[in-house]
């Protein structure tokens, strides 16, 4: 009888290929000697759901609740031993000055403290030579200011240094550290508000905003400027308001830590429709503290008063269209490369729109100027037969 037999058959495991792939040995034909082989057959696999991954997709919501509570705990730790830190370098640079004003030690005695503390206190830093009397720096800036005790506690060592050291005078150490806490800068950004001369520059120009502006919305003179530095746009002298819109939104975070940290940004170029008319505003935000929309027109060149109509017109749309019931009315920014003061003050006394007048800065300000301005201002200012406020 024919068929497939073998009176010595291979291991189960001999294999060959077969058209590339693995084929195994299924038997040899009695009659013509032919050698056989099959393909093993593929079993699906089978879809395996873990009820693990089930739970945990189920409860990612709660999952992630946990995570924010970590994270809030952390910084939490880390300000408590910030509060801790500020603390421990006050009552050091304390008793450095009790000291040294009594005459009880001489600036010797400081070398022999922080050699003892090294050799006392192997691995812990901050305790120097130079540091100390950064500590007692601090004291003394501070100790008859109690209404800047709490800011001190928000703000790290590091923060305290470069604002002793850079600031002139006691208002601008308040100034620079009411600001620090608020806009919760970090050491770099105090930096470059330092460079850009921030103080200065709000001193000697306040905003130009108009009178329904002040009416309003009262706190808008200590949100807004009379000026923004935008170095950071890298802008050549000559450009054109498509490169400045682009530049600004390419850099928008460094923009919005210019502006402040209540702006949010809604949108670029965002349409308005009026009568069947479609209109683009430059840049829209909306400001958390004022809560309102702030709609900011940009000019490349310098302010010219027809430019306040325009901007009238968008912040009546804004009022009428998008503004939600809860906000407060629009306020509008004219961003220009240059203004008059004197046109611009005439320009918004008879306007009836809450809009202000701004130009931007493309370089850093000569801060000597600035300073040698302020003090002729404060000379100008102060009471007859009074000095201008010291420096320190």
């Amino acid at each position: 009888m024919s068929g497939y037999s073998d009176p010595h058959p291979p291991a189960p495991s001999t294999e060959r290929s077969l058209n590339g792939e693995s084929a195994i040995y299924a038997g040899k034909c009695s009659d013509c000697g032919f050698t056989a082989y099959t393909k093993p057959m593929k079993r699906k696999a089978k879809m395996i759901t873990s009820p693990n991954l089930d739970l945990a997709s189920r409860e990612e919501p709660v999952f992630s609740q946990i995570v924010q509570l970590i994270q809030s705990s952390r910084q939490q730790a880390l300000e408590t031993v910030n509060t801790v830190l500020i603390d421990l370098y006050w009552k050091v640079g304390g008793i450095i000055s009790s000291k040294l004003e009594s005459a009880e030690w001489g600036d010797g005695v400081v070398n022999q403290l922080a050699s003892f503390i090294a050799r006392t206190q192997p691995g812990q830093r901050g305790f120097s030579r130079p540091n100390l009397f950064r500590m007692k720096q601090f004291y003394e800036a501070y100790r008859n200011e109690p209404k800047v005790s709490a800011l001190l506690r928000q703000l790290p060592w590091t923060h305290h240094t470069i604002i002793l050291s850079q600031s002139k005078r006691p208002e601008e150490r308040e100034f620079y550290l009411r600001m620090a806490a608020h806009e919760r800068w970090s050491s770099r950004q105090l930096e470059r508000q330092f460079k850009a001369a921030l103080f200065e520059r709000v001193i000697l120009n306040p905003p130009k905003v108009s009178a329904l502006t002040r009416q309003i919305h009262p706190e808008a003179l200590s949100v807004f400027r009379d000026a923004y530095t935008v170095e950071f746009l890298s802008l050549p002298t000559l450009h054109a308001e498509a490169d400045l819109h682009r530049a600004l939104l390419e850099k928008l975070k460094d923009f919005l830590l210019e502006m402040g940290r209540d702006f949010c940004f809604v949108g670029s170029e965002y349409p308005v429709q009026v009568g069947g008319r479609d209109f683009a505003l430059d840049l829209l935000f909306f400001h958390r503290g004022l809560n309102c929309l702030v709609a900011m027109e940009l000019k490349v060149e310098r302010f010219e008063p027809e430019y306040l109509g325009k901007l009238s017109f968008y912040l009546e749309a804004l009022d009428r269209d998008v503004r939600k019931p809860h906000e407060q009315p629009s306020i509008g920014v004219l961003l220009c490369a240059s203004k008059d003061d004197e046109v611009v003050e005439y320009a918004l006394s008879r306007t009836l729109s809450p809009a202000l007048i701004a130009e931007y800065q493309t370089q850093l300000p000569d801060k000597k100027i600035l300073q040698a301005k302020l003090h002729e201002f404060y000379l100008q200012n102060s009471p007859d037969g009074e000095d201008a406020p010291k420096e320190r």
